[in-house]
């Protein structure tokens, strides 16, 4: 299986590179910045595809399509959100190469195929969803529309990492239009509790909900609510974003319904997304030293079985028990391997199945057929155990909510261990620099004191969450007064 991986405590971010390469989820790709997702990492990412789209779809959104490409004049009408992703942007100029008549062997810019507009790649959907919005939308009764798309969006990137930060990613970016403020606000809400369900419930990784600071905010955005979690190395993690755009899409595309009393009146709106990103959440909240471990929930291989035998009629005679409880695993929605590969030894490929993370191990040799017995090994905890092969579904069964739950609670005591209240600047700066983790601090409000915050400690503002009570209090950077505690950390 290649050589190991870098330890965690060494270098994490070197382990980090290495696992998502050696595990066979993703490499670089010929593009700079960009990424080749390799089918048993897209295999993961279709997972939570399937699983987020249920979702989306049992609160009532549908899918649909828009162009990768949004005319530049499009993109410039709502000013903040041209102004937020400008620098990220790829723009089309020219529609035509031709052979450069000085080295025909080249092709070159055709200068006279230039664009009469130029067209901006899409970083986000917004504008040219609006535009087309305008179309759709006359009265009341065109309202609520609730539309998803699953989709690749192109931010230019200048420093990459595999899933967390690429020039091109995949997405889905939901875009929806309400006839009130309350109504898009309780959208935009009720997205945020399903990012927060599905991190936690099938991504075993625990979750703060809460608002952006301002200058945190989404381009655009009168309020982004949002999902953080804690990675192992101590650094946050934006998992989902949900935004209450408030009537500004509306007003710069000019989007107006009649209402029921007659009057036209612009709608109002809410935009949200997660990304492959959530594929580098998963990767570092509960991965370790010898690869990636997987919740059963989302692995795309939930049981291998790896028969161990020296000759032909040994195989046949293993693959033959084992075709009966795999049958059975599957009848269940269980999803298994079995391993029958003659070109690696049953060591080598234990290791592989550790690498990559799969939930649960089931090797079986000829004398546990003659002994009606097989050995499973569990991914989390590395333990293994003899059972007898009659009990082998019920035990993978248990086995695979109880590595769901451990893999959460594990997470999710982490989590609690780092978090930190802090009531002056040293004790701030201590835990940032050497606890690491969630820091929980008065702020009197300002953008200018997060930015000097930042600017001194390198940790920003994650959010100001949901739950936590308002608590009379100074600021810990200008002791000004401060009514309620925000998180601070290092981010990626």
């Amino acid at each position: 299986m290649g050589s190991k991986l870098t330890s965690r405590s060494t270098d994490y971010s070197r382990w980090y590179n290495e696992l998502v390469v050696k595990a066979d989820l993703a490499e670089n790709s010929a593009v700079r910045g960009c990424m080749v997702i390799k089918p048993y990492g897209y295999a993961i990412w279709e997972n939570m595809q399937k699983e987020l789209d249920r979702m989306f779809k049992e609160t009532g959104h549908e899918n649909a399509y828009f162009p990768l490409f949004v005319p530049k004049s499009l993109f410039e009408a709502e000013e903040k959100n041209a102004e937020g992703f400008a620098k990220e942007c790829a723009v089309v100029t020219h529609y035509r190469l031709k052979t450069d008549p000085e080295n025909p062997g080249k092709l070159i810019v055709d200068p006279k195929a230039k664009l009469e507009e130029e067209l901006v790649v899409r970083p986000t959907s917004e504008a040219i969803i609006w535009n087309t919005y305008k179309g759709w939308i006359q009265s009341y009764r065109d309202l609520p529309i609730k539309i998803n798309q699953w989709a690749n969006v192109v931010r230019w990137e200048m420093r990459t990492r595999l899933f967390l930060r690429t020039a091109e990613f995949l997405w889905q970016e939901g875009h929806t239009a309400h006839a009130s403020k309350e109504e898009a606000l309780e959208e935009t809400k009720l997205i945020q509790q399903v990012y927060a369900d599905f991190a936690e419930n099938f991504m075993a990784m625990p979750v703060v909900k809460g608002v952006k600071s301002e200058s945190e905010r989404f381009a655009g955005a009168d309020e982004t609510f949002t999902i953080e979690a804690l990675m192992q190395d101590g650094k946050a993690l934006q998992a989902g974003t949900s935004h209450f755009l408030g009537q500004n899409f509306a007003k710069a595309f000019d989007v107006k319904y009649t209402s029921k009393a007659g009057k036209q009146e612009h709608v109002w709106s809410s935009s949200w997304g997660v990304s492959t990103r959530l594929m580098g959440g998963l990767i570092m909240t509960h991965s370790d030293d010898l690869g990636l471990v997987l919740p059963p929930k989302l692995a795309p291989i939930q049981v291998a079985i790896v028969p161990i035998y020296k000759t032909d009629e040994q195989l046949q005679a293993i693959t033959e028990k084992v075709d009966i409880i795999s049958n059975e695993l599957k009848s269940k929605g269980i999803s298994v391997k079995f391993d029958s590969r003659d070109t690696h030894k049953p060591g080598w490929k234990f290791a592989e199945y550790e690498l990559k993370g799969v939930p649960v191990r089931i090797a079986i040799g000829a004398r546990d057929l003659e002994n009606g017995t097989l050995e499973i090994a569990r991914r989390d905890t590395l333990e293994k155990q003899s059972y007898s092969q009659s009990e082998a579904v019920e035990v993978v069964e248990r086995l695979l909510k109880e590595i769901q739950d451990n893999l959460w609670q594990k997470a999710l005591d982490y989590r609690d261990q780092h978090i930190t209240s802090v009531d002056c600047f040293e004790e701030f700066k201590d835990a940032i620099q050497n606890k690491g983790g969630f820091v929980a601090a008065h702020w009197d409000g300002t953008a200018a004191t997060e930015d000097k915050i930042k600017e001194i400690t390198k940790a920003t503002i994650r959010c100001i969450p949901l739950d936590f009570k308002e608590e009379e209090g100074v600021c810990v950077f200008t002791g000004k007064p401060s009514n309620k505690r925000v998180l601070f950390a290092k981010a990626y």
